[in-house]
């Protein structure tokens, strides 16, 4: 039982095992899980170990055949590679035509499959800038919504300004002549309830006379 090789998930545990650990009361009495540390050497993943020195694994680290340079054209070598698989592909058809049996089917089939692998590790090899390009282009995105939405609050606000000076302008002007007329109204005002008490005043007095002479 021990020699037996240990079985490896091809796919992670569904993420409701995970989903129940964050519920709002473990996140409010802090009992979340924490996330992991960074991992510093080397880490395995669906049963292939990676090196966090690297971020794309090197064909020699996978004991593959290099076919290409070390140092060379992307563009050219893809297409070279592509010519290659089709010129290789047509000799394994002939093959399977001519010679079914032929034992060199299986060296073209394993060629095709050298070729592509070479394919796959160019285009792995471009992710990096893939990714940083379309970082730049997220950021050019947000930059260029960003400046837009502020020429919008910045029309809004010139709109707002028009407005209220157009209402401030619209308002009738207080001129001298107005003041001395508001203050000949409130005096008007202010002498006619000095004479209404006055008057309520003898009319008290008068009431009050017939009634002693009364007793």
């Amino acid at each position: 039982m021990a020699n037996q090789e240990s079985q490896v998930m091809s796919l992670p545990l569904p993420p409701t095992q995970y989903i129940n650990l964050f519920s709002d009361e473990n996140i409010r009495r802090n009992r979340a899980p924490r996330p992991p540390p960074p991992i510093q050497d080397s880490y395995s993943m669906f049963g292939i170990q990676y090196s966090n020195e690297e971020m794309i694994r090197s064909l020699e680290s996978q004991n593959i055949k290099r076919l290409i340079p070390i140092h060379f054209d992307r563009r050219k070598e893809l297409k070279k590679l592509n010519h290659s698989l089709f010129v290789n592909f047509l000799d394994l058809i002939d093959l399977l035509i001519q010679y079914p049996d032929s034992p060199r089917r299986t060296e073209k089939i394993d060629d095709l499959s050298l070729l592509f692998v070479h394919m796959h590790h160019l285009l792995n090899e471009f992710r990096p800038h893939q990714a940083r390009e379309t970082l730049r282009v997220m950021m050019e995105l947000q930059r260029r919504q960003r400046i837009e939405t502020a020429a919008r609050f910045q029309k809004h606000l010139e709109r707002v300004r028009d407005i209220v000076n157009n209402a401030f302008s619209g308002l009738p002007e207080i001129h001298n002549e107005d003041n001395d007329n508001i203050e000949d109204i409130k005096m008007d005002v202010d002498s006619h309830e000095i004479n209404t008490s006055n008057k309520s005043d003898q009319l008290d007095r008068i009431m009050c006379k017939i009634v002693d002479g009364m007793d």
